[in-house]
């Protein structure tokens, strides 16, 4: 990973944090992604990283600057991870909250605020090809309602939390396509089940799988050289799955992207 430049959102913390460590160790050039500036400054001065963003991805206004600041600062991004997530029950106890634009909150941060800032790197991606585009999804996937895409009836935690884990793997698949001549790869995974994050903990009281067991199936897709060119996949740790049905559904797919690019003002 020498020379080569990887954004991780979401940074400061769990999965995020563990792997800008071992991206780090590895010898990438590692920007670190947060939300507050004390809590990402330390983590860029124990990892060495080679840079520090601030946003809250709530806000689609600081997705924009948050990637307008990264495509200002570097000529060419090789691997983007988009970590940063909230799960079922924090924030918001299980009740259905908005983003600072209006939308389901699980929704905008972990899907569209993704979507928005692969689009605002793409060209980057392009010009530090081969480059690697790496979505965090997760095994819970519920297939999305398109008359109820912000699921004001019947809100669930989460359904609205595995609502957008399908619609980051829809737009992976997407992305791969689109982006398939440019020798940019993208790829979508369940890291591990239930490690040992603040987000799980807070929603069923213990953990199940180690955080080293998803920070290495990460790191996989971010740095092995046997997966390059390898692209459009869904894995369950390090082995390719079968995703929801609603992800093979072109029509289904076109309507996400193109409901994606409405609410992100693309």
């Amino acid at each position: 990973m020498h020379g080569r430049t990887v954004l991780i959102t979401g940074a400061t913390d769990g999965l995020g944090r563990a792997l800008a460590a071992d991206l780090a160790g590895r010898g990438a050039d590692v920007l670190v992604h947060g939300r507050d500036r004390a809590r990402a400054d330390v983590v860029a001065a124990e990892i060495g990283a080679a840079g520090v963003y601030l946003a809250d991805l709530a806000s689609l206004a600081e997705v924009r600057r948050l990637g307008e600041a990264v495509a200002a600062d570097h000529d060419a991004l090789h691997v983007l991870v988009s970590n940063a997530g909230i799960g079922t029950t924090l924030p918001g106890g299980g009740e259905r909250m908005v983003s600072a634009d209006g939308y389901e909150l699980r929704f905008a941060v972990n899907h569209l605020a993704g979507f928005l800032l692969t689009r605002l790197l793409e060209h980057r991606l392009v010009a530090g090809a081969p480059a690697r585009i790496v979505n965090v999804a997760s095994a819970g996937q519920w297939p999305i309602d398109f008359d109820d895409v912000m699921l004001e009836h019947g809100y669930s935690g989460m359904r609205a939390y595995a609502q957008s884990k399908l619609a980051q793997v829809m737009t992976t698949f997407d992305l791969a396509e689109r982006l398939r001549g440019d020798r940019v790869t993208a790829n979508a995974l369940h890291p591990a089940t239930f490690m040992p994050t603040k987000i799980v903990f807070d929603a069923r009281g213990s953990s199940q799988d180690s955080l080293e067991e998803g920070v290495a199936a990460t790191a996989r897709l971010a740095a092995d050289p046997d997966l390059e060119g390898v692209t459009g996949r869904y894995f369950n740790r390090t082995r390719e799955a079968r995703a929801d049905e609603q992800a093979y559904d072109p029509g289904a797919r076109r309507s996400l992207w193109e409901l994606s690019e409405r609410l992100t003002g693309l």
